[in-house]
């Protein structure tokens, strides 16, 4: 069986209203559609959250596409892999996300004690732990806020967004957050750079654990 040790400890998150600030800076606001004001009023009105939850815009907002690019590491901007043009078609899955503009998604864990496990086993796993896989884009939104969490040989999948095809089954492929070696066709030039991309249902690796989060509220 994978290994089933302890996540390592991820440092708490900004404020609410940092990072409420910090998307109004990268113009996630603007894409989304929202005021900052009502960015700003939302993180106040959550405060007492602060440390253990993170900001989220919903992915209807702001999808995954118009987010990756904002990521950056290693002084890089982030990008999504050219076998995923339908990146913005992987819609919740097992997920109850709030019918709102803004939420917050709390106690997020990268899931390293599941890294070597696949998707398929780490899907159910999280159900009996009372906990929830987190979308691409409160992947990217995590990511977006505390860069250190993408580690290199310490990245995470982000299992709660599928793509269902047209004859109602769900692609096999499952989306993933990590960092580029800048080889095939990422190109040199992105190496080190944030890569949204995607590995199979079935499939392990040793390197990927599976973000998830006690629950959302707005």
């Amino acid at each position: 069986m994978p290994d089933t040790s302890s996540s390592a400890t991820v440092t708490p998150l900004p404020s609410l209203a940092a990072q409420a600030e910090h998307l109004i800076e990268l113009g996630v606001h603007e894409l989304a559609g929202i005021p900052a004001d009502q960015l700003r009023a939302f993180a106040a009105k959550a405060g007492s959250h602060d440390g253990d939850a993170l900001l989220a815009v919903h992915p209807d907002r702001a999808p995954a596409s118009a987010l990756a690019p904002l990521l950056r590491h290693d002084g890089k901007p982030g990008f999504v892999v050219t076998d995923m043009p339908d990146v913005d078609r992987f819609d919740p899955y097992t997920v109850e996300v709030p019918d709102a503009p803004l939420y917050l998604v709390t106690d997020v864990d990268r899931g390293d004690h599941m890294a070597n496990w696949s998707p398929e086993e780490a899907l159910p796993a999280l159900a009996q732990q009372d906990r929830t896989p987190l979308l691409l884009t409160e992947g990217i939104h995590w990511v977006l806020q505390q860069p250190a969490v993408l580690e290199r040989n310490h990245c995470f999948m982000t299992i709660g967004s599928r793509l269902r095809k047209a004859n109602g089954a769900l692609d096999a492929r499952t989306p993933a957050i990590w960092i580029s070696n800048g080889t095939g066709r990422d190109g040199r030039e992105r190496r080190n750079a944030p890569k949204v991309g995607w590995c199979w249902w079935g499939n392990r690796h040793t390197w990927l654990g599976f973000a998830s989060a006690t629950g959302r509220s707005h």
